[in-house]
């Protein structure tokens, strides 16, 4: 069942159970049965014909008789258009609105359509490689305890060994409540950074990721030859919980849901089977470079 099915079916519902009819008439005020209050109106630029709501909320798909999918932020802002070919009547999307589906009665088709947004990824503060003003940011979600994220940072340092002057990698903490000592791990490397060695940090974390524990993070901060009381004392302060806080909203804000996640200018990376990834990152790489020369 469908969201539309859905909410039908909950309507019905809702009436099938009263005992005497809904008498709300107006969009605001109050009956015996039923509560309204407008949240939102705005005016569409055309007829519509179809709308479906991503299922967190944030999104609305609007088909109109102008053969286009009109894409709002639930506060009216425009996010995108998405041209579609005459006929389709009825239009379905993914929980998160990563999909489109769209029917079409004129040729009795059906389209599944992969949907991208580009999204302004929050780095103030963060740690970076590269460039302060390169054109090109890859912006990485990662885990110190997930091994994939250990397998893509070496990986994303080579990009940037092949693009020095063009590409910024900026680190943002994401540790996932399934990894005990993550949370730990990224205050500690945040810490380090204030002793300006949070990609040593960073890398020793990685390589001893299978055994990370509050006794394995404090041998690192020795063996790097860290200030063990400032050590201490900033992986506990409020700054730094703070900041890894921040990282975590920024996340949820951006649909993030796993590490590692990769932003190539604000465009969500999605990896595939082939070519290798470097290749895929350095295609997207290239394309933003030509972009931003037209």
């Amino acid at each position: 069942m469908n969201y539309k099915q859905c909410i039908a079916a909950c309507t019905m519902l809702m009436i099938s159970l009263s005992t005497s009819p809904v008498f709300a008439t107006t969009e605001t005020g109050r009956t015996s049965k039923v509560l309204l209050e407008v949240e939102n109106t705005w005016k569409l630029p055309s007829k519509p014909l179809d709308i479906v709501y991503s299922l967190d909320g944030r999104k609305v798909f609007i088909l109109t008789n102008q053969n286009q999918v009109l894409v709002y932020a639930v506060a009216g802002e425009l996010l995108g258009i998405i041209n579609v070919k005459k006929g389709v009547s009825a239009i379905d999307i993914a929980p998160r609105g990563e999909k489109l589906y769209l029917v079409n009665e004129k040729d009795n088709s059906f389209t599944d359509l992969s949907v991208d947004f580009v999204v302004k990824v929050n780095t103030t503060g963060s740690p970076y490689l590269g460039k302060e003003n390169a054109p090109v940011t890859i912006a990485l979600f990662t885990d110190f305890e997930c091994p994939y994220c250990g397998q893509i940072a070496p990986l994303l340092e080579q990009v940037l060994e092949h693009n020095p002057d063009t590409v910024k990698i900026v680190l943002k903490n994401m540790p996932l409540r399934m990894h005990k000592f993550a949370k730990p791990a990224a205050y500690a490397a945040l810490a380090a950074g204030e002793q300006g060695k949070f990609w040593e940090f960073h890398d020793e974390l990685f390589d001893n990721a299978p055994k990370l524990d509050p006794a394995t993070i404090l041998q690192i901060a020795k063996k790097l030859e860290l200030d063990i009381d400032k050590f201490k004392k900033d992986m506990a302060s409020e700054a730094i919980e703070q900041k890894v806080n921040e990282d975590l909203v920024d996340a949820q804000e951006l649909g993030v849901t796993g590490t590692p996640t990769i932003f190539v200018n604000g465009v969500k990376f999605k990896r595939k089977e082939e070519p290798a990834v470097i290749q895929q990152l350095q295609k997207l790489i290239d394309e933003e470079l030509a972009q931003k020369a037209d």
